[in-house]
């Protein structure tokens, strides 16, 4: 997306070709979403007749100051573009506009003719660009909130560590803040924190003073050198990781060094583990966050006051991750319930164990009161059922198929020699003699 060397690449182009001429025609989109608070008939109507004067910028905000006010201001969000016909103006991956495309391009948000037939348009496909009518545009939101530009209004080293000082937050997610510095995207954020070693997750305020007069030599280097190129990224040095960082994980190399991706600011962000450490309490965070960056693709805004792209999917995630949470808990609360079913069960039917005297109609026992889940009303029926029944049968068989020869030896054969527990669950388990044993011993009494 545009970021600062974009903006200031626009801004020289408009600079070069369009100061001292005066708009003869100007025709504005019917969009509220991205020309803001005006209608296209009034914004047509301030700018038609006027002369050019000159051309500002700041961060990622440019205007164009006529000789009487309200001035055109520009956010160029995403894929806001400035287009002068017949004129070469960098341009960058979210671009609309390709030179075979129609003219004025149908994504087109302002156009303007000029008296000596030069055409300028300012296009914006994705529709998170803004374009006010201001009369001071430096005096009120966005460019009032803004902090220093990152080329116009460098820092001093004793300002940079102090502000650094006082910021409890990670180091990307400080230089995307605009109202901290402005002009710093994604890309230049992940350029100069690999320039000056620093772990884009690393907090802030415990960066020491040498490190942040490093990172700060890196800001102005890059940015000088994007702006003086106008933009032209096939002219960046070829030790940029910039070249790499929009490759697949895995597949991303710089200086033969491995590139990973993880989330940090908001951010899908590159960085070289091998050259970028994080130091402090952060070190164990940022390892997980490593592993879910080299999955996860995100966008945000950079923090400019304006929505930008949404964030889809790790909102995606995050509503899976939630349905996922919802059926785990879900399931947790019904496998608690059903133990506690079955805890109560087994605990009743060790109880109902001393009644039965058979242990076949015990098993069915046991396995009606499971089958019911814990439904003690079924249950005592099936208990009194089973004592009828045994009062009704008289003498049981034995597991073996041989009858009981008496109650002593009935009662021998059916005494308890255990209790096990298995999955929570009382089991019972009778010693059973050797049928010879108890057939000699049957003789006897007889």
């Amino acid at each position: 997306m545009p970021e600062l060397p974009e903006v200031e690449a626009a801004r020289r182009a408009i600079e070069d070709h369009c100061i001292g001429k005066k708009i003869v025609k100007a025709i504005i989109a019917d969009d509220p979403k991205v020309i803001d608070g005006v209608s296209p008939d009034d914004f047509r109507a301030s700018l038609e007749g006027k002369t050019i004067v000159a051309a500002y910028r700041k961060g990622k905000n440019m205007w164009i100051e006529l000789d009487s006010s309200p001035f055109p201001t520009f956010q160029f969000g995403m894929a806001g573009a400035i287009y002068i016909k017949g004129v070469a103006v960098t341009k960058y991956k979210r671009s609309a506009v390709k030179d075979d495309d129609e003219w004025p391009s149908k994504y087109s948000k302002v156009f303007l003719e000029l008296d000596d037939g030069l055409e300028l348009s300012f296009t914006d496909k994705r529709r998170f660009a803004r374009v006010r009518l201001l009369k001071n545009p430096v005096s009120v939101p966005p460019i009032s909130e803004l902090g220093p530009d990152a080329l116009l209004e460098p820092m001093t080293v004793d300002e940079f560590y102090k502000a650094f000082s006082k910021k409890k937050i990670g180091v990307k997610a400080l230089l995307l803040d605009q109202s901290f510095i402005s002009g710093i995207g994604n890309w230049i954020a992940d350029e100069v924190l690999y320039q000056a070693r620093i772990h884009p997750m690393q907090t802030a305020s415990i960066i020491s003073k040498e490190d942040c007069a490093t990172l700060l030599k890196c800001i102005n280097e890059v940015v000088e050198k994007a702006a003086e190129v106008g933009a032209d990224n096939s002219q960046y040095p070829s030790s940029w990781i910039f070249h790499s960082r929009e490759k697949k994980p895995g597949k991303a190399f710089v200086d033969g060094k491995k590139i990973e991706f993880i989330t940090a600011g908001g951010r899908t962000s590159a960085f070289v583990p091998d050259l970028q450490k994080i130091v402090g309490a952060e070190s164990a965070k940022a390892a997980g966050k490593r592993q879910q960056g080299k999955v996860k693709r995100v966008k945000h805004n950079d923090s400019d006051g304006e929505d930008e792209e949404p964030e889809i999917e790790e909102a995606e995630a995050g509503k899976s991750k939630g349905k996922q949470r919802g059926t785990d808990n879900k399931r947790a609360s019904t496998n608690k319930k059903l133990k506690g079913s079955n805890g109560d069960n087994d605990e009743n039917d060790n109880d109902n164990d001393e009644g039965l005297k058979n242990p076949s109609e015990k098993a069915k026992h046991s396995g009606s009161s499971k089958g019911k889940g814990g439904n003690q009303e079924k249950k005592a029926r099936a208990n009194m059922a089973a004592k009828r029944k045994l009062e009704e049968s008289g003498d049981d068989e034995d597991d073996d198929g041989s009858e009981g020869d008496d109650d002593n030896e009935g009662g021998k054969d059916r005494k308890l020699s255990s209790k096990t527990k298995s999955k929570g669950k009382k089991t019972t388990k009778r010693t059973a003699e050797p049928r010879q044993t108890r057939n000699k011993l049957s003789n006897k009494q007889k």
